[in-house]
């Protein structure tokens, strides 16, 4: 059996995607951003953008009865390199009990330019 979640960001429709698929016991979270009805908080602070951003795969995860404990894998986009340290530290702050495969990597833009960081998570419940 197959859930979607929908975010009801306007992109979803435009691009063709769910915020977050879940397969059997297996989740996919789409890229998050900090995000709250149409537009980017906590500008130019990595580290609260991150935080709101696992608060938000947090709130998805339990709308599909899971947790952060769940996460197996997760993929964090950087606007800037330079902001590694304070993204790791909030990733951390969730994550440095539970230890998921993780990659981070610097790209080039986002959509919006005010965003400095996107996340995906992979989740499977044991």
């Amino acid at each position: 059996m197959k859930t979607k979640l929908s975010s009801s960001a306007i992109w979803e429709d435009i691009i063709g995607y769910s915020r977050a698929v879940k397969v059997g016991n297996v989740i996919e979270i789409a890229g998050t951003a900090a995000v709250r009805n149409g537009d980017v908080v906590h500008t130019g602070d990595p580290y609260n953008q991150t935080k709101y951003i696992i608060q938000i795969i947090e709130h998805v995860l339990k709308q599909l009865d899971a947790t952060l404990e769940d996460v197996v894998r997760t993929r964090i986009y950087l606007k800037h390199v330079a902001d590694w340290e304070e993204v790791g530290r909030a990733h951390g702050e969730y994550f440095n009990k539970i230890k998921p495969a993780s990659t981070m990597v610097a790209v080039s833009s986002m959509i919006n330019p005010e965003m400095l960081v996107e996340i995906e998570v992979t989740a499977i419940i044991t």
